[in-house]
């Protein structure tokens, strides 16, 4: 039989236990607390600034606000790479007259070498034009481009539109005719109103190649060509011309001439393109000096040694590259 000593013993090592228990259940409480407050994405009530959402600290993609589609202009697509052909130079360039869709259905512009958009003006390379031709006694061959004479009567008037203050005299165009019948003619006249966008005023002598005569009006297409059967340019200073004063014109051009310049002692200067097909330099700058000549593929070229004598045809020893 246990003493009273020995009983108080036993309660004092129980109580112990229990405070002991208990105090390490409170420890490990507390450590785990401690531990799941620290995992990650484990929200605490630590207050405002951690109630706001995540993703507002993300960047958005550039153009999908309010859009909920995503930002395709943040990848590149098919028709921002640079295609085989492109524009790697203007004798590359084949610019369709139909515009052609894109990737996203709406229709892009004819496509054209780099700086030809500019050069070409109304009638573009690759580029092909309805309308009508009519036929007109051409005489000598002489009109409104100023050419003078022409060697054959294979000319036509370009209307007053697509004329576009001479910048179409001395271009090459093939016609075809409703009937399959063509022919290439050269720009060398003006055919004012009533002619109309896309009309060709063709020399009697052309259009006869094309139908007879008493048709009248024929429907055509047309569009620009460079043939290969032409010599070299010729340049002529305007009557009147001086070193004070000149107007300077381009004789023989395959191609349709986009701008003209001369050199002066600050560079080179374009001159302003009359409806007569001369460039002009009012103050007679550059005036028999070099003249830069560039067609409307980009394409330059140089001359040297042509003097102010007025109204006398000068050949040179260029030409055009064929396209």
């Amino acid at each position: 039989m246990k003493t009273t000593r020995q009983l108080a013993r036993q309660r004092r090592q129980r109580r112990r236990l229990v405070l002991g228990a208990g105090a390490a259940l409170t420890a490990a409480g507390v450590l785990a607390y401690l531990v799941m407050a620290l995992l990650p994405g484990h929200e605490t009530d630590a207050g405002p600034a951690a109630a706001a959402p995540l993703v507002t600290a993300q960047p958005k993609a550039a153009g999908a606000a309010g859009t909920g589609s995503p930002a395709v202009t943040a990848s590149p697509t098919a028709s921002a790479s640079p295609s085989p052909t492109g524009s790697a130079g203007p004798k590359t360039a084949t610019p369709s007259a139909t515009p052609r869709p894109s990737s996203t259905g709406v229709p892009r512009p004819p496509r054209e070498a780099s700086g030809t958009t500019s050069l070409s003006g109304r009638i573009r390379p690759g580029a092909s034009y309805q309308g009508v031709a009519t036929a007109y006694e051409a005489g000598v061959g002489d009109g409104a481009c100023l050419f003078g004479p022409s060697p054959d009567l294979m000319i036509a008037a370009m209307n007053t539109t697509d004329y576009e203050t001479s910048r179409a005299c001395g271009a090459y165009v093939h016609v075809r005719a409703a009937n399959g019948k063509s022919l290439t003619v050269r720009i060398t006249n003006e055919c004012p109103l009533p002619c109309a966008p896309g009309q060709l005023d063709l020399s009697q002598q052309a259009f006869a190649e094309l139908a007879d005569l008493k048709v009248g009006r024929l429907p055509i297409t047309w569009s620009l060509v460079s043939p290969g059967s032409v010599g070299t340019m010729s340049i002529r200073y305007k009557t009147g011309s001086s070193p004070y004063w000149c107007g300077i014109q381009v004789i023989g051009h395959r191609n349709p001439v986009a701008r003209l310049e001369v050199s002066t002692a600050g560079g080179w200067r374009q001159l302003s393109r009359t409806a007569y097909n001369y460039f002009l330099s009012p103050d007679g700058s550059g005036c028999g000096k070099a003249i830069r000549v560039t067609d409307i593929y980009g394409e330059r070229l140089t001359v040297n040694g042509i003097a102010v004598r007025p109204n006398v045809v000068q050949p040179t020893q260029v030409q055009f590259a064929r396209h």
